[in-house]
Formats: structure tokens, C-alpha cells, sequence
């Protein structure tokens, strides 16, 4: 048998029947693995194991967006998954789907038997990575309901507050979940491709799951370090905070687009890529050994080591994302909204539009005020008075930890803002939505 017999096309009006055959046996090789499977019980069920183990404890993940807001309104169940999945959850779903996709082959001999069953390079690339998606965004979704079901039916469709210390009704909160987890189908396609690449490229696969793995370590050092956002942005982990502009009065949409057409570019360099790999391979020669197999894997290894210092040097590249001025402008219209909420809470009249005199102040001890990491904010709040004295001054001290997207949560001591529960009007126990303030702005 020649080369050209083992890769020789088709006429075009079998094309897609021998695509379709292997979309569908790629699908069925998938389904029968016990690690996919188990990837659907985690998704379908792993949410609601969340909510449960959250409903019969006081504590709550206040590090996560919405973390606060947990034992409140079921949709923050919902967004706090998203939070973990786009961090951890769905690089791991991608390698585990995609990263022994091609690598089995070679582990198993099997590239000749596929490629001589009249399939060519093209139909068997195209499927094996088709079938990886599907089943990807498969999970998403799976994930998305569970989570949102799991959330609405054990702590409610509450309103949720939202990330400039708004009050948003249920059904405007149900959309904006739903479309968060919607956008972040891209980033998780990208993963997939990912996975793909190391796959092909590297012929091993340990090194095709912990890629994708290796990519969100990689975003998550670098929101710790750096002062320009063009090293952030690139990544495919940026991606999912996208959805975070949804979340605020005046909606930006600049880092959910940068960040998509980011997705595409992922996906379309890692699949062209992993074609042309697998376009150029020699079948027909000697199988490679397990031994040259972890050579390349460690070659991998020194080239991410070497993509990383590079990365951590070109982190201040760039704009500057996070300023005083600009954590200045949300939080202080921020402390208005939730300040006036809390007194609505414990019964006193707000009149509509009210707004108290605030003059925030956001700095950085030792440090230049820019940038992510630990601030303080001081709020001078001037408040009026019906004596002699126009105005009480009243200074609040919040600890504020913000991260490079922009997204920030703020702290104080309860002296200032009371605990974390508070006597509502009505003699129930509420949280207080002065204790910890979640907020997002715009670092475009």
C-alpha cells in the first residue's frame, strides 16, 4: 500500500457521510469513557451538592463574585459556579475530553487501521474534534441548569444585588445568568482546542489534559502581577469575567468583545495548528517510542517555562486597567446604593434618587496607586443635619482587594458597617449589604 492510498480523497458527495460515521463513532468512544462519564454525574449533580452543603451552613464563599449573596437569592448559587468553572472547572473538563483525543492513537498503534477504512486525515480531525466540542458545550449547559435549578430551588429567585449596588429583579437576574453562561461557551471551545493542539502535538496524554490546565495557572499568576492589560487579555482565562459588565448599572461590553474575538483566535491558531501536524505526520514510518514521546513532552514543558517568564515580563505592557480614579468612580456611587438599601431594610423612608455626599478615596500603602491587589478606601460621607450643623461628617474604611479585570470586594470592619446579618424591619434576620460590596468597572 503507498502514501498517496492511505491518504486518498473521496469524490465530494461522500465527504460528509464518512464525516458523519466518524463525528458519530468519536461521540460513542467518548460516552463509553468512565472519565466522561463521570464528568457528566459531576456536572449534573455537582451543583446542587453545592447549594445543599450551603444551605445547611452560615458560611459563605465571599471570595467569589456574589459569594456574599449565596443564603439570599439562588441566582448568586448560580454565578458562583460559573466563577469556579471558568477559573478551574472548564480547563479540566477540556483536557479530559480532548487531551487524549489523538494521543490515544498513537498509544494504542491504531493510525494506520483508521486511515486505511477508506477515512482520510481531514474526515478523522474534523470529527474527533467536532465530538470534543459537542460533548464540551454539552457540559456547559449541563452545568449552567444544574446550577441555576439548584440555586432556585434551594434558596429562591430573590432578587440579587448586583455589582454597582443595584437591586435586580428575579427575571432581568435569570436572563443575565443565563446569557453569562452562554458567553462563556467560546473560552470553553478554546480549552477544547487547546487540549487539541498538546494532543497532537506532543502524542501524550497527560501532556494534552494538563494543558488546558496549565493555560488557567498561567492567567491566574498573571492577575497577580502586572499593571497593563494587554498580557491579561490574551488569555484565554480573561474570558470568562466577561460576562461581569452585564452585572452593573451602566453595562460596558469593550472586555466581553475583546475577549471573544480572543476566544476565536485561540480556536482558530490551535485547530489550524493541529491540522497541519496532523496533515504532515508520516504513518506509514516507524512508530514513535514512548521514550521520544516524553522527550517532546519535556521539551513542552521547558518551552511553557520559558512562554511563562516571558508573559510575567510583559504583564505591565500596556494601559494601565486599575487606577485610583477608577476605583474611585465605582465605589462610591456603589456605598450610596447599598447604604441606602440598608436603610430601607430597617424601615426608614429613602425617597426615590436620593443620594448622599460621598467623597471616596482609594490609595495603596508603599505602593503606586495602580494596578490589582490590596487598596484601602476611605469614604467620607457628609450627612445632613437639622441643627445649626448643615453637615455630619462620618468616615468609612474599607479594605478593598482588586483583581487586574477590574472586579473588586471590599471589606470593613463591622465597628463601621455593623455584621454580616442585620434586624430587618419586619423582625427578620437579613445579610447587610454593607459588610462585604462587590463591584466591577471598566479597565478599557
Amino acid at each position: 500500500m503507498t502514501a498517496a492510498s492511505v491518504t486518498a480523497g473521496r469524490g465530494p458527495a461522500s465527504a460528509p457521510a464518512w464525516f458523519g460515521g466518524v463525528y458519530r463513532a468519536e461521540l460513542e468512544k467518548l460516552l463509553a469513557q468512565l472519565a466522561t462519564r463521570l464528568l457528566t454525574v459531576i456536572c449534573a449533580f455537582g451543583p446542587l451538592a453545592f447549594a445543599a452543603v450551603l444551605k445547611v451552613q452560615s458560611g459563605t464563599p465571599s471570595d467569589a463574585l456574589f459569594g456574599f449573596w449565596v443564603h439570599t437569592s439562588g441566582f448568586a448559587i448560580a454565578l458562583v459556579v460559573l466563577g469556579f468553572a471558568g477559573s478551574w472547572g472548564f480547563p479540566l473538563m477540556a483536557g479530559i475530553l480532548a487531551g487524549d483525543l489523538f494521543a490515544s492513537e498513537d498509544r494504542y498503534g491504531t493510525w494506520k487501521t483508521v486511515l486505511t477504512r477508506s477515512c482520510t486525515r481531514e474526515d478523522l480531525f474534523a470529527g474527533k474534534v467536532m465530538a470534543a466540542m459537542t460533548f464540551a458545550a454539552g457540559l456547559l449547559v449541563l452545568t449552567a441548569l444544574s446550577s441555576l435549578v439548584a440555586g432556585l430551588v434551594l434558596v429562591g429567585d430573590q432578587p440579587l444585588i448586583d455589582l454597582s449596588g443595584v437591586v435586580l429583579s428575579s427575571g432581568r437576574c435569570l436572563v443575565l445568568v443565563l446569557v453569562s453562561w452562554l458567553l462563556c461557551l467560546l473560552p470553553m471551545l478554546a480549552y477544547t482546542s487547546v487540549a487539541v493542539l498538546c494532543s497532537t502535538a506532543t502524542r501524550n496524554g497527560i501532556v494534552g489534559v494538563l494543558g488546558p490546565i496549565l493555560v488557567a495557572l498561567v492567567t491566574q499568576l498573571l492577575d497577580l502581577i502586572g499593571r497593563g492589560i494587554w498580557a491579561h487579555m490574551l488569555l484565554i482565562g480573561s474570558a470568562f469575567d466577561g460576562w461581569h459588565g452585564l452585572f452593573t448599572t451602566h453595562p460596558f461590553y469593550g472586555p466581553l468583545v475583546v475577549s471573544s474575538i480572543v476566544s476565536l483566535i485561540w480556536i482558530g491558531a490551535c485547530l489550524t495548528a493541529s491540522g497541519l501536524i496532523l496533515k504532515r505526520r508520516d504513518f506509514l514510518g516507524t512508530s514513535q517510542t514512548r521514550r521520544s514521546g516524553w522527550l517532546t513532552a519535556i521539551r513542552v514543558v521547558v518551552a511553557t517555562a520559558v512562554l511563562i517568564t516571558a508573559l510575567a515580563l510583559a504583564a505591565n505592557l500596556g494601559p494601565v486597567g486599575v487606577t485610583a480614579a477608577r476605583l474611585d468612580a465605582a465605589i462610591g456611587p456603589e456605598f450610596n446604593s447599598v447604604t441606602l438599601q440598608q436603610q430601607q431594610l430597617i424601615g426608614r423612608a429613602v425617597p426615590a434618587g436620593a443620594r448622599l455626599a460621598i467623597i471616596p478615596s482609594c490609595n495603596r500603602h508603599a505602593s503606586k496607586p495602580e494596578g490589582p491587589g490590596d487598596w484601602t478606601c476611605n469614604l467620607a460621607v457628609y450627612l445632613p443635619q437639622p441643627r445649626a450643623v448643615p453637615y455630619q461628617r462620618s468616615i468609612v474604611d474599607y479594605d478593598v482587594s482588586v483583581q487586574s479585570n477590574g472586579c473588586y470586594k471590599a471589606q470593613s470592619p463591622p465597628a463601621f458597617v455593623g455584621g454580616q446579618t442585620m434586624r430587618a424591619a419586619d423582625g427578620q434576620d437579613v445579610a447587610n449589604p454593607l459588610f462585604v460590596v462587590y463591584g466591577c468597572f471598566n479597565t478599557l
